[in-house]
């Protein structure tokens, strides 16, 4: 009794304490309930699609005792970061399903799953100088099944006259296809500006106005019967070769105009267009002042070009493929011995960022390519880049640029890495030969572009509008990349030409095919200058 009544009085001073307190102002602090113990809490986790060995980051509550973490159901390697985040590798063998949290005495699923991409190695075979109409337009005017939109006539802006397009010799003509001769083209969407170009007036016979049978690039149309093809990719930029290349990479022209490199005025030229090829090209300032500059994306601390320069540096896709652990090759001409036609469309060289640093070592030669895919050490990342012979460049031979792709392709279809490749077909830019389409706002000439696959929806005709970016978009999203900008961050990535549940396509054998004795005579008997284009 005398407890209970000590206790009793304790508890009306500590009540009259309380009251005297709340009635001259001052705080009282809450006195809290005992929490009760929670358990891990996964609230997001990015990305949300992705290749075997990407990174996500998985973010959430309670994460910090982390003991396990599975794909489903399939144990990952992982780090917790914080209380609040862990990242962890998806893992090889997995399929798609719900992400895993394992902590002492408790578990946490994801309420979504993790779709795992099943490709680990992108090819893009960047070919030279034609529009869309002039290799595939005819392929579809022939299939209207198929749904792809594909002109045999165009219009003249010379008489308003509406001229069929004639057949294309095996031989390309050269047209003229700087940023000035493309705008002309374009015609402010006209598209009919094409007869007022150097190379394709009135006088030279309306050259440009033409395209290609079957015939003359017989495995590319088999390969676009087959796979899938897109009838909306743009070039990134009306803009000839070294612009179109530098783009590819880094989804800019960081300033410049886009016009081919030229000899500087006070050195001697070297080979190729970049860094080390001591030539010029425009470039437009903050400002919008127009000077001729290194033709150079300088390094981060502004080393590369030949002379002082105010272009600034830019990632590039292969900075990003790096940072992740991921591999990559540049298969080019070189720039001395008997590859240096092409070097030009090297890509490496025109970022000091590349040439000027280990990166460097993955400039390998470009009939490599083959061995590659053939021995299954294609690395995550292959850019093809043809010397000029195998290039369907104008002045070239269509059908040997169309064997050259042929033998890309059978080597990765016949190598132990086709169950886990994704091949891009594409053009660099126009050429600059007719195309019907305008292209939207910003972006350049439609051009081929033809996707080759096991997971590729077979005869599928992919309208959704693209961009060279595109193909960095798809690149990002399967192996977990940041964007290298707003462009590719926002572009369309050819998600509805893959279907990755479906099974999987066999590889199509693709033949070899005799260049007419007439395109050999005429090939050897005008030799190209090392930096045509």
């Amino acid at each position: 009794m005398l407890h209970h009544h000590r206790r009793s009085v304790a508890v009306r001073l500590v009540r009259l304490s309380i009251g005297l307190a709340v009635a001259v102002g001052l705080v009282v602090p809450a006195i809290a309930a005992p929490a009760a113990a929670s358990g891990p809490r996964i609230d997001t986790f990015a990305p949300t699609q992705g290749a075997v060995g990407t990174t996500v980051r998985i973010s959430g509550g309670g994460l910090g005792g982390t003991t396990k973490v599975t794909f489903n159901g399939v144990d990952a390697a992982f780090s917790v970061e914080s209380g609040s985040l862990i990242t962890a590798t998806v893992p090889v063998g997995v399929s798609s399903g719900p992400i895993s949290a394992f902590t002492h005495g408790a578990a946490v699923s994801t309420t979504s799953s993790f779709k795992v991409i099943p490709i680990q190695h992108v090819v893009v075979i960047y070919e030279e100088n034609h529009t869309f109409d002039n290799i595939l337009g005819l392929f579809c005017a022939e299939r209207p099944e198929r749904g792809c939109d594909g002109a045999t006539e165009g219009t003249r802006s010379s008489d308003g006259r509406v001229m069929q397009l004639v057949a294309a010799p095996d031989i390309v003509p050269s047209i003229a296809h700087d940023p000035t001769s493309q705008a002309a083209a374009i015609d402010n969407g006209r598209m009919d500006g094409f007869d007022t170009i150097r190379g394709c007036t009135a006088i030279a016979g309306f050259r440009c106005y033409s395209q290609h049978n079957q015939a003359e690039t017989p495995d590319l149309w088999t390969l676009a019967q087959h796979f899938a093809l897109s009838d909306r990719t743009f070039s990134q930029s009306p803009v000839a070769s070294w612009g179109a290349h530098l783009e590819l990479v880094s989804t800019t022209l960081d300033g410049f105009l886009g016009f081919n490199p030229h000899a500087a005025p006070d050195h001697s030229a070297a080979a190729g267009w970049g860094c080390d090829s001591f030539r010029d090209s425009e470039w437009t300032s903050p400002l919008g002042d127009v000077s001729p500059e290194p033709s150079c994306v300088p390094a981060p601390d502004g080393t590369g070009p030949y002379r002082p320069s105010p272009v600034p540096w830019v990632p590039t896709i292969m900075d990003r493929l790096d940072a992740a652990g991921r591999t990559w090759r540049i298969y080019a001409a070189g720039p001395s011995g008997n590859q240096t036609l092409g070097y030009g469309w090297a890509i490496c060289p025109s970022f000091a960022d590349c040439l000027n640093t280990p990166q460097r070592a993955n400039m390998v030669p470009f009939s490599q390519v083959t061995s590659d895919a053939a021995d299954g050490t294609l690395p995550s990342v292959s850019l093809v880049l043809p010397n000029t012979r195998r290039s369907q460049h104008n002045g070239d031979s269509m059908i040997a640029g169309d064997n050259w792709i042929a033998s890309v392709v059978n080597a990765v279809e016949s190598g132990p890495d086709w169950s886990s490749t994704a091949v891009f077909i594409t053009y660099d830019d126009c050429g600059c030969f007719y195309d019907h389409v305008p292209p939207p706002p910003g972006l350049g000439p439609r051009v081929p572009m033809v996707i080759v696959s096991p997971f590729a929806r077979a005869g599928y005709t992919d309208s959704s509008v693209a961009g060279f970016v595109s193909m960095l978009a798809f690149i990002e999203h399967v192996f977990g990349l940041e964007p290298l900008s707003t462009r590719d961050a926002e572009a369309y990535d050819y998600a509805d030409s893959f279907d990755f549940t479906q099974a999987p396509l066999a590889p199509i054998p693709l033949a070899h095919h005799s260049v007419p004795i007439s395109s050999t005579t005429y090939l050897r008997t005008h030799p190209q200058a090392p930096e045509a284009t």
